[in-house]
């Protein structure tokens, strides 16, 4: 196998979707045993840092629910993602749909999921 150099691996990273940045962050703690958590750093900065309010939020699937096939189809249109892609996603559940997303955009997410009875998590 040929060595990537870094400008190449960033490129590549470049080319993931969400989901598989997330599946590759997750691959990366388990063969390292280390965690890409930022929780360390927050408890560093003390109460400046808690008083801060959160503006970016992972929208997480816990539930499909009753109606998968609508749910399906809520998730291909706030991912983006093709139908196989998206149904993938959600015969994963739990799974993080959205990483970093903006409060309002997680929370449209969030009504719409819930809608058609699925179960959100937003962190």
């Amino acid at each position: 196998m040929a060595k990537l150099t870094t400008a190449e691996f960033i490129e590549a990273i470049k080319e993931l979707s969400v989901l598989e940045l997330n599946e590759l962050v997750k691959a990366c703690e388990e063969e390292f045993g280390v965690s890409a958590a930022a929780g360390v750093v927050v408890a560093a900065a003390g109460p400046a840092a808690e008083a801060e309010e959160k503006t970016e939020f992972d929208v997480e699937l816990t539930e499909v629910g009753p109606n998968k096939v609508k749910v399906i189809k809520v998730v291909r249109e706030a991912t983006g993602l093709g139908l196989k892609e998206a149904k993938d996603v959600v015969d994963g559940a739990p799974k993080v749909l959205k990483a970093g997303a903006s409060k309002e955009e997680a929370e449209q997410v969030k009504a719409a999921l819930e809608a058609e009875g699925a179960k959100v998590t937003l962190k």
